[in-house]
């Protein structure tokens, strides 16, 4: 067994929540459901197996494609058993890849975290958009598409002016770098600043996630909303 999985199993005694998953203890095993499924009857639930849990992760409870599998809309009404450690790491990993690891990872004294300038610093081509951002755009920018509506990982990285994530803010699954979703994000918020547009409505729960093309997509209309907090935010004196 892995190390960090070792470390993971001696994190807790009965149960954990990890993202919008509690995972018991049971007998010489372990089982994993879902969160609002805490008190559900085992007979009432879908008994998914390892590639059965994968494919159910795949979508949201509309049948969209869930393109970040932190999104807090892991679809409830199964649970999966795991016989051992090893097991349970697949299970894990099926829903919320590499999570284990970097919950391991942000345990140790120097955590691998890598801030938004150092990792759009190496971005290329498109990408090197998302570097012209300021700090306090790039803040607004990051606290809209990492928002707990959004994404249930602890963000660890930061910019200037923009303080991590507070422990009881999202869940236990850390985030040590900005993802692809958030560059994609930042480099449309770029985008934005030279060409302003006006928000557009309510989100539209039918937009999808990754389309910030869509001018109520809701991550676009966070952006908006963080940017005029900024601009009422009092000046120090």
């Amino acid at each position: 067994m892995n190390p960090d999985m070792r470390a993971f199993l001696d994190a807790f005694d009965a149960e954990i929540v990890f993202g919008q998953v509690v995972v018991r203890r049971w007998e010489r095993g372990f089982e994993l459901r879902h969160v609002s499924d805490l008190a559900a009857a085992p007979h009432t639930l879908a008994a998914l197996n390892g590639t059965e849990l994968r494919a159910w992760a795949q979508s949201a409870a509309g049948g969209a494609f869930r393109p970040l599998k932190s999104a807090p809309n892991l679809r409830a009404g199964w649970r999966a058993m795991a016989a051992d450690g090893a097991a349970l790491e697949l299970l894990l990993h099926g829903l919320y890849p590499g999570a284990v690891a970097d919950w391991f990872a942000a345990r140790s004294p120097h955590p691998p975290i890598t801030s938004y300038r150092q990792f759009t610093a190496r971005q290329t081509g498109m990408y090197r958009l998302a570097t012209m951002l300021p700090d306090s755009i790039a803040g607004a920018a990051i606290r809209a598409c990492c928002h707990a509506d959004f994404c249930l990982k602890r963000r660890l990285w930061t910019v200037d002016g923009l303080k991590p994530d507070d422990a009881d803010q999202k869940s236990v699954i850390p985030c040590l770098e900005p993802c692809a979703l958030m560059l994609e994000f930042a480099r449309k918020a770029a985008r934005l600043e030279q060409n302003p547009a006006p928000p557009s409505g309510q989100p539209v729960p039918d937009v999808a996630e990754g389309d910030f093309d869509a001018p109520n997509n809701p991550r676009r209309l966070r952006f908006v909303l963080e940017k005029q907090a900024l601009a009422f935010k009092p000046t120090a004196v």
